[in-house]
Formats: C-alpha cells, sequence, structure tokens
C-alpha cells in the first residue's frame, strides 16, 4: 500500500495553546509532560462541571455499554427523561424539545422553525453576533469573511443592526421578518450583554409584527450565566432558544426548546438528525444536570462570579468588565493577545475574542473561590509587570 509523506494529516486551520492535552480534572488541565494547567477557559465554554467529572464519566460508561447508540427511529428513555428535564429547568412555556448535534445546527433549526411557522424569510440578527458556521447561520453570523461564505452558498443575509439599539431594530423590522435571533450575552465577542431594556424592547417589537424572537444560548446558557437559561437572568422569555456547548459536559449535543405556539403544527418527517439525542450523550447531559443541581453549581457561579469581576475591575489596564456569571470579558487597554501569551507562563488558561483588546474567562462552573483567586493573582501579575 501506498502511504503519504507529505506532513501532518489534520489541516491546519486553527489557532491553539501551547500544550497538548493528555488528560483533566475540575478546573485543571493536565498537559502530556504533567504540567496542570489552570483552565479558565473550559474548552470553548463547554467543560460545564469540570474535565472528567466522576458522575458523567460513569454514566457515560453504564450507557456505552448497554446500548452505545441507535438512531432516532428508535425511542429510547434517556431522550425522553432529558427533554422532560430541560422542560422543567427552562423558564415560561419553553417546553418543547428537539436534539441535535451542535449549536449551529441548534440555530438552523431555529431559523427554520420561524421562518416556516410565520412564512416569512427575513431574520434581524446583531451586530457582534456569532451564531455558527453553516450556511444560514454564517448569513446570521457579523463579520465580512463569514457572510462570504453565506453569499458563496446562495443565503440571503440578516438584516444586521447594533447591539442594544433599540431604535435601529425597530427600524429594521417589518411585516417581512420571520424572527430576530440575538445572544443575551455575546460571547466570541467578548462578553457583550443585552441590557434588559432592549431585550424586552425586542419581545415587544416581534409581537407587534408577528415575528419571533429567538435567543441564541449555546455559549450563555447551562448555567454559565448563573441562571439555567439566560433567558432566566434577564426575565425575557423568547419563543425558543438554543443550547449546546455546556450541555452534555464535552459530548457534542445541539438542543432547541420551544414554546407550544412554535410547533403545534409539525409533523413526522418535519425535523430530523440522525444523531439528535443519542443514548450515550443523553446519559451525559443527564449527569451533567444532575451535578449542577446536586453541587449547587449556579448559586456557585453567582457568588464566585461575583469575586472575579471584583477583583478584575480593580486591576490595571482593565477598562471594563463585559458579561455576567462565568462569562467575563475583560476590555483592557492593551492587547487581549499579549495578556494571554504572559499568563501562559503561569500555566493559565483564557481566551480572548473578536475584539483584540477583551480577553475572555469562561471556567467550569465548579470553579471554587481559592481557584478564582489564584486566576486573579496570576491576572493581577501580569497586568500590573
Amino acid at each position: 500500500m501506498l502511504m503519504r509523506e507529505d506532513g501532518p494529516a489534520l489541516l491546519p486551520v486553527y489557532a491553539t495553546f501551547p500544550l497538548r492535552a493528555a488528560s483533566g480534572h475540575g478546573s485543571w488541565l493536565v498537559d502530556e509532560t504533567g504540567v496542570e494547567w489552570l483552565d479558565a477557559y473550559g474548552g470553548h465554554a463547554v467543560a460545564t462541571v469540570g474535565h472528567s467529572h466522576p458522575d458523567v464519566v460513569a454514566a457515560i460508561a453504564e450507557q456505552s455499554a448497554r446500548l452505545l447508540f441507535y438512531s432516532t427511529a428508535v425511542p429510547h428513555a434517556g431522550r425522553e427523561r432529558l427533554a422532560e428535564v430541560l422542560a422543567r429547568h427552562a423558564p415560561g412555556a419553553l417546553g418543547k424539545v428537539f436534539f441535535c448535534n451542535s449549536g449551529a445546527e441548534a440555530n438552523e433549526n431555529l431559523l427554520g422553525l420561524a421562518r416556516r411557522k410565520t412564512g416569512r424569510t427575513t431574520v434581524v440578527t446583531m451586530r457582534g453576533g456569532w451564531h455558527g458556521r453553516t450556511a444560514a447561520t454564517l448569513a446570521c453570523t457579523d463579520g465580512a469573511k463569514y457572510e462570504a461564505g453565506a453569499l458563496r452558498a446562495g443565503v440571503p443575509l440578516s438584516r444586521k443592526v447594533p447591539f442594544n439599539d433599540l431604535a435601529a431594530l425597530e427600524a429594521a423590522m417589518d411585516e417581512s421578518v420571520a424572527a430576530v435571533l440575538l445572544e443575551p450575552v455575546q460571547g466570541f465577542s467578548g462578553a457583550r450583554t443585552a441590557t434588559v431594556e432592549f431585550l424586552e424592547g425586542a419581545r415587544a417589537l416581534c409581537d407587534r409584527f408577528g415575528a419571533r424572537l429567538l435567543f441564541d444560548e449555546v455559549q450563555c446558557g447551562v448555567g454559565r450565566l448563573g441562571t439555567f437559561t439566560a433567558a432566566e437572568s434577564f426575565g425575557v422569555i423568547p419563543d425558543a432558544l438554543s443550547m449546546a456547548k455546556g450541555l452534555a459536559s464535552g459530548l457534542p449535543m445541539g438542543a432547541v426548546l420551544a414554546q407550544p405556539s412554535l410547533v403545534d403544527d409539525l409533523a413526522i418527517g418535519d425535523l430530523g438528525s440522525t444523531f439528535g439525542g443519542g443514548p450515550v450523550v443523553c446519559a451525559a447531559a443527564l449527569a451533567n444536570i444532575s451535578v449542577i443541581d446536586r453541587e449547587e453549581l449556579l448559586e456557585n457561579v453567582r457568588r464566585v462570579g461575583a469575586q472575579l469581576r471584583a477583583g478584575t475591575e480593580a486591576m490595571p489596564h482593565v477598562r471594563r468588565v463585559h458579561g455576567r456569571g462565568f462569562l467575563l470579558g475583560l476590555e483592557l487597554d492593551l492587547p487581549a493577545a499579549e495578556v494571554q501569551r504572559a499568563l501562559w507562563a503561569l500555566h493559565i488558561l483564557t481566551g480572548t475574542s473578536t475584539d483584540p483588546q477583551t480577553l475572555r474567562l469562561l471556567p467550569p462552573l465548579s470553579l471554587s473561590s481559592d481557584e478564582a483567586a489564584l486566576l486573579l493573582d496570576g491576572l493581577r501579575t501580569v497586568l500590573s509587570a
């Protein structure tokens, strides 16, 4: 057999951290040399209850031994239980659940449901928003290089308005708008946070024009703001929301939570996903949510998140702290990438954003007060240097 010898097989499309991961526990990532790194990034906000939580690992192992997978052609109790658990944790009437594979797919389904229900095609989204890399979600994501990908696929771009500008949103609304899609906290843009007034206004405008209000909670949901959904944190209920990153504690899973009025006319075959809500990912998600509840991690996020905010607001070079809970963006007066690299020398992982001067903190919801103090000490050392 002929073998290729032209270099690594993986496409070089990712900017990576300066370590090779071998294992993890709680808020710590361990590299191949055995060095432990304090993980204030959580793998894109995915390590919800910490790395390899024993309850999640046990649930995955137990379910894998019984049934690794079968498609959505066969019902199973885990999928049904998880849907019921999500419905109980969701605010308002967001009690109808559809499972898929990722945040982008969940957002695609949000858009499809709104367009189907209204018979309209136009979508209004926010400047600074990020919704995925599929054709329709690229069309809703802000940024020329992402929009170019949607245009190559022939998908009409959304109408983009400035975040938190209610007058601009009202000007963009008319009877052709199917939905307003937004992140209550814009994660990739540096944890820019919607005001309650803006979200309440968006709700009222959607009601006035017969459009649907959709929340992208792929990064800001599943407890990251100190409430299970971001909608609860702001007291505004959308017609549907998406979840993904933190839902199954590291296994790929997306979900749509919708009000019955959005999905009451769906028939068999109107939605579909081969891997949506498979046995193992449902077991992981059920264990993940059980840990959040039992270990009172929402209260931990609120308490330790306040510690992180107070500590970072008092640091040199920090102009402003954006976000809530464990989705924080430190707006700096110097390049965030320089701070990130300096923290690597202290074995601390953080994230950057589309704003070159904003450093993101997205630790596991289980980050302790002592671990937060270590993170703050590291940040203080670097920013004071």
